[in-house]
């Protein structure tokens, strides 16, 4: 599997902007990202920084399908393993480190690959983040109590009703999403949306930055992928997700575990239903997972979309 010979093209250098590359491989869940970047980066020479949200947590490896050794094939893959569930991370800090890890990988590479299923954190990597002002503790309180009390439909509607703009934008069924745009929101009385920069913004920001970042987004045929899907599913619980999951359980508030692939296991270790439907929603979920993220992709007119086979 590799990119088309025109896409490789576009990494080398040009006179007209002789900084480094660094290329950011984004698409779905099971699409086929680990394969095709080692491939990538042993052709190149160079290394994967990892922007998967999960992937960073030691204690997460089954759930978050994190590359085994066997897979990176000797490949250094940054940002893998490099924090505990018990440590805070955001995309934020990621994009920090990140950055600051790159300027040491530039000194010895042309090209540096940045690879993840986690939109938020490659964006905040590639194109940097919004800047939103502080909000009181209390509104975000207040917003817990909420979902705890209404639930998260209830809050959806408001989305919708104060922040069209976002509702149409957001994953609404990431609550932590959902909560962050309503806690600007209230807290600052004008709409999420009106803090998103614009193509302007991220254009100067991209413009002044010491490397070039080139957009790629993997895709399949929709059968394909959700038969790779519900494969991956199996097979993780064959590598024991649930006895992964067991462990974590001291840890199932934290924001990393309110996620596909651990709050189905959840509901089955406390009896909400057996492990046929615990089976069933990790499948079924996963694939809706898989088309959230494409839709965020394709907000994103940068990205040059290459179907795998």
């Amino acid at each position: 599997m590799q990119l088309p010979s025109e896409l490789l093209a576009r990494l080398a250098p040009t006179a007209a902007d002789p900084r480094p590359v660094l290329l950011a491989v984004a698409g779905p869940t099971a699409v086929g990202k680990t394969a095709l970047t080692v491939s990538l980066a042993q052709q190149l020479g160079t290394e994967i920084i990892s922007a998967d949200s999960r992937q960073f947590f030691r204690e997460m490896s089954i759930g978050t399908a994190k590359p085994t050794a066997e897979e990176m094939q000797g490949v250094p893959h940054h940002f893998v393993d490099s924090h505990s569930i018990a440590q805070d991370y955001s995309a934020g800090r990621f994009a920090a480190e990140a950055e600051a890890r790159l300027a040491e990988l530039f000194e010895r590479h042309a090209v540096v690959i940045a690879t993840g299923g986690s939109g938020l954190y490659l964006q905040a990597l590639t194109d940097g983040l919004d800047e939103l002002p502080a909000v009181p503790p209390a509104v975000r309180e207040q917003l817990h109590q909420e979902l705890a009390t209404l639930g998260l439909p209830a809050l959806v509607a408001e989305l919708a009703a104060t922040d069209p703009v976002a509702h149409g934008r957001l994953d609404l069924q990431n609550h932590q999403r959902v909560l962050r745009a309503l806690e600007i929101t209230r807290g600052t009385g004008r709409p999420f949306s009106s803090y998103h920069q614009g193509p302007a913004a991220v254009a100067a920001k991209a413009a002044a930055r010491p490397f070039r970042v080139e957009k790629v987004a993997l895709t399949r045929e929709r059968e394909e992928l959700y038969q790779r899907i519900d494969q991956r599913v199996l097979q993780m619980l064959e590598l024991g997700l649930v006895a992964e999951v067991e462990t974590l359980l001291p840890f199932r508030e934290h924001n990393a575990l309110q996620t596909v692939g651990y709050q189905e296991i959840f509901g089955y270790l406390d009896g909400t239903y057996d492990y046929a439907e615990a089976v069933r929603l990790l499948q079924r979920n996963t694939r809706h997972y898989a088309k959230r993220q494409l839709t965020w992709l394709r907000r994103d007119p940068n990205y040059v979309w290459v179907v795998v086979n």
